[in-house]
């Protein structure tokens, strides 16, 4: 009896976890539930934003909860301290969101969930969003899938819109991310400290807006370094006229 206990939980591990299909090939697919995005636009040269950064790497959610992701922004680099992660890709998203939000300024520390501003972040008031969120159908189907190959892994992502008023204004994004990045920062108003990192997005791909079908798939290539670093993958549809986010999806790379 113990031992058909054991295959029966190896069973409803297999089915709620992502797939693992060989030495380094592993999936994910979104649920029935619609799991919110948190968007964090930080930077190394700003003296109020580790508080965030430890904020974000301490969220006790998994990624078929809540999807993290940290944008280091480059208008802090000017004071002294260059933010080596920084882009100004990642800057021009949070003003496009600021514009969605009819909001005329940009700022760090800031949290986004789902496209709308998230001035007080707290642990309390983000548990209760997200319970909110998960009670909402999904208006989107997603699929990450990942392996190797010879020149390094190759990335894939599918979207498909549910329904077909989203679809005419719909867009996909895919971001590449790591974790347990170290900087010792020795200029700027953080010199002196050591910050510490996860969910940096490395590599952001997209928008892509849907095609006629509400559907939309792309194939990334990343370098074989990719395989020995802490990273992942996450993909999400919005809205392309409010920023509203339909779904997203968050995947670790196989380890």
């Amino acid at each position: 009896m113990a031992l058909s206990h054991r295959f029966l939980l190896a069973i409803i591990l297999s089915s709620t976890l992502p797939h693992t299909a060989s030495a380094y090939e592993c999936s994910a697919k979104s649920g029935i539930t619609t799991v919110p995005l948190l968007e964090l636009y930080t930077s190394e040269g700003c003296s109020s934003c580790p508080p965030a950064d430890k904020w974000l790497s301490e969220l006790p959610y998994g990624p078929g909860k809540l999807t993290a992701l940290a944008f280091h922004v480059d208008y802090w680099n000017y004071i002294g301290w260059k933010d080596r992660f920084s882009k100004a890709e990642y800057t021009a998203r949070q003003r496009r969101t600021a514009a969605f939000n009819h909001s005329g300024f940009v700022y760090t520390p800031q949290f986004v969930l789902n496209g709308h501003d998230l001035r007080q972040w707290n642990n309390t008031q983000l548990d209760n969003r997200i319970k909110a969120q998960l009670k909402s159908a999904p208006r989107a189907n997603l699929t990450l899938h990942i392996s190797d190959q010879a020149n390094g892994l190759a990335l894939s992502a599918n979207a498909q819109i549910l329904s077909a008023g989203d679809g005419i204004d719909s867009e996909m994004v895919i971001a590449v991310y790591e974790n347990k990045l170290i900087s010792k920062i020795n200029a700027g108003e953080n010199n002196g400290r050591e910050l510490r990192h996860d969910y940096v997005v490395q590599k952001l791909f997209g928008p892509y807006r849907m095609r006629r079908n509400n559907e939309f798939s792309e194939n990334i290539t990343l370098g074989a370094e990719w395989i020995k670093r802490d990273a992942g993958a996450a993909v999400f549809v919005q809205n392309a006229h409010s920023g509203e986010v339909l779904q997203s999806l968050q995947l670790p790379f196989c380890r």
